[in-house]
């Protein structure tokens, strides 16, 4: 039985006080949800001060990015050794925006994949196609050659310590979302993906969607047998939406 995570990624949001706020709440209604992992990825500054605002609730902390590189001359970059130092226990690796803004590669991303899992960090590892891409009936070319560069390059036991998010570029941010059948058709092609190098591995795989989660739609996406939880943008800066969505990941 795969357990459901949902995954709040803040981006570059926030400030002392609003976070301060958002956690106090989120502390007090998710603290002891115990059939969702409730997961919540700040910008890098304010890592350390989310992490002591945790403090013993079941909440986790993750990062929104890592380096494939340990330490050195590499500024402006976020260690893998060093988020984990912080007390994070996730990492978002190749998110659309990483992507497309920023152009990580597939090398790139499985690379920092591999640093994450060797510093004991979970990847949430994110695929998706473009609003293009899906209307040339590309998605799955897409999303299977960001998957597999991953599993070619690490091997697919490193997923039994990693999660997956399926996230539709042209639903990130637009208000737009997957239908739950179109949103169940590719976590079904994902696992099956996986399932090619081990179905033990792809059975366990965990699963997100991505894609203008809300506390609206959030359960009819949940449903679907192989969603396993989401990665929640905007709404995870909502707290009422977001214990929402957290709650409806619990009762699915």
């Amino acid at each position: 039985m795969r357990k459901a995570i949902v995954a709040g990624n803040w981006k570059m949001n926030g400030n002392r006080e609003s976070i301060t706020q958002l956690m106090e709440a989120l502390v007090a209604e998710l603290n002891g949800l115990d059939a969702v992992e409730t997961l919540v990825c700040p910008p890098a500054v304010y890592l350390s001060q989310v992490k002591g605002l945790i403090g013993n609730a079941s909440i986790a902390l993750g990062a929104q990015n890592a380096s494939q590189f340990e330490s050195g001359a590499y500024t402006g970059e976020n260690s893998p050794v060093m988020l984990k130092d912080l007390g994070c226990e996730y990492v978002i690796l190749g998110h659309s925006e990483r992507r497309a803004i920023f152009g990580e590669t597939d090398q790139e991303i499985a690379e920092k994949f591999k640093a994450a899992l060797e510093n004991q960090l979970v990847p949430v590892l994110c695929v998706g196609e473009t609003l293009e891409q899906r209307e040339a009936g590309d998605t799955m070319v897409v999303v299977g050659s960001q998957l597999r560069a991953v599993l070619d390059a690490c091997g697919v036991e490193s997923f039994k310590q990693a999660v997956v998010a399926y996230e539709p570029v042209w639903a990130i941010g637009t208000g737009k979302t997957a239908t739950p059948e179109q949103a169940q058709e590719v976590h079904e092609a994902v696992r099956a993906i996986v399932a090619e190098y081990s179905a033990e591995v792809a059975s366990g795989l965990r699963i997100l969607y991505g894609g203008s989660v809300n506390a609206v739609n959030a359960a009819e996406l949940f449903a679907n047998p192989d969603v396993d939880g989401g990665l929640v943008g905007g709404a995870s800066l909502k707290p009422n939406d977001f214990i929402a969505i957290c709650r409806a990941a619990a009762e699915a």
